[in-house]
């Protein structure tokens, strides 16, 4: 009967130290995943497209072109082939105003273009299992100029062709809670933009460069 009983109180022993050993293992659904090869991450940001102008050419008036700043909204998606590096395709529009500057007519109102500009980037995250993880990238870029206007007066015709650049990129993730990401992002894009005026009477050239700075949250799936 004792050992009876001595065997019972064992097994139940052993059975109470297993399920406080299973509870205390349990993953925390609040704790930070880090990043993985094989998944995807989704971000969504607010971005400050600033064209930077770098040079300028207008025929037959002269001066040189300024294209205003915007800021919009930005949605990217990222795929990590390794724990280290991942590929980013950013999706965002932006609507800016164009103007041409110190030219013989003096300040011109050339009109307003839409810019859509698709970027691929090859990304190498640092420390990918900790909260903070910052990367690098690079990668093409192929920026198409839509719904163009003039401003007419002046322009009365406006078009804009589309350009293929290169764009570089810094930022970081931090890993507030669960799948659940914090990021900031500044990107380089170096595209030319050529435009011809009043259908051709005038040409126009900058180095439009945009710098485009955002910040924004993620999830990690």
């Amino acid at each position: 009967m004792t050992r009876i009983l001595f065997t019972a109180c064992l097994a139940g022993a052993l059975a109470l130290g297993g399920a406080a050993s299973a509870q205390t293992v349990a993953p925390d659904p609040d704790a930070p995943v880090g990043k993985q090869a094989n998944t995807f991450m989704v971000r969504l940001r607010a971005i400050g497209v600033l064209p930077q102008d770098t040079w300028s050419s207008i025929s037959t008036i002269g001066g040189k072109v300024d294209v205003s700043n915007q800021a919009a909204p930005e949605v990217d998606v990222s795929y990590f082939v390794t724990d280290h590096i991942g590929f980013e395709l950013i999706a965002a529009t932006t609507r800016h105003v164009l103007h041409a500057t110190d030219t013989a007519l003096g300040t011109v109102d050339v009109g307003s273009t839409w810019v859509l500009p698709p970027t691929l980037t090859v990304q190498y995250h640092f420390m990918p299992h900790q909260r903070f993880s910052p990367y690098v990238g690079v990668g093409p870029n192929l920026t198409f100029f839509y719904d163009t206007h003039a401003a007419g007066g002046t322009v009365s015709h406006l078009s804009i062709s589309n350009k293929g650049g290169v764009a570089i990129q810094a930022g970081f993730d931090y890993n507030v809670r669960g799948h659940w990401f914090a990021n900031f992002d500044v990107k380089q894009i170096f595209v030319q933009a050529d435009a011809s005026l009043n259908y051709g009477a005038i040409h126009a050239k900058t180095g439009l460069s945009p710098t485009v700075i955002g910040a924004g949250i993620g999830y990690r799936f």
